[in-house]
């Protein structure tokens, strides 16, 4: 019995599809900042977070870093209308969290490694 050269193509193609789906949903761990504190640098969450949104030097050498963070997708709403006419308009609306609601803060000693952490999301 021949097979039919779509099935003997599509079978192949759907398991490549069905294994990049199922490794595709796959989540990270979350960081587990306590683990950090006394070893992970300043220079590590650069090169991990790239450079931060703010910073602080404190008077005892201290430097406060803070991060804004994507946050995980969540519901959002979104709706709008817009007429292109002779008087133009345009209208919208976004409701839900923007990304400067996800801050993490790292704390760096005057050597350079994490003391104290926080984040509120």
């Amino acid at each position: 019995m021949k097979m039919n050269p779509v099935v003997k193509f599509s079978l192949p193609a759907i398991l490549l599809l069905a294994i990049t789906l199922v490794t595709g949903c796959a989540t990270t761990k979350p960081v587990d900042w306590n683990s950090r504190v006394g070893h992970y640098t300043y220079n590590q969450a650069i090169s991990e977070f790239g450079l931060p949104n703010r910073q602080t030097k404190l008077s005892d050498g201290k430097v406060i870093s803070k991060w804004f963070v994507q946050p995980p997708v969540g519901p959002r709403f979104n709706s709008g209308m817009s007429y292109y006419g002779n008087t133009g308009f345009g209208a919208g609306q976004t409701i839900g969290t923007s990304h400067n609601d996800h801050v993490l803060q790292l704390t760096f000693g005057t050597n350079g490694t994490l003391i104290d952490w926080s984040k509120n999301y």
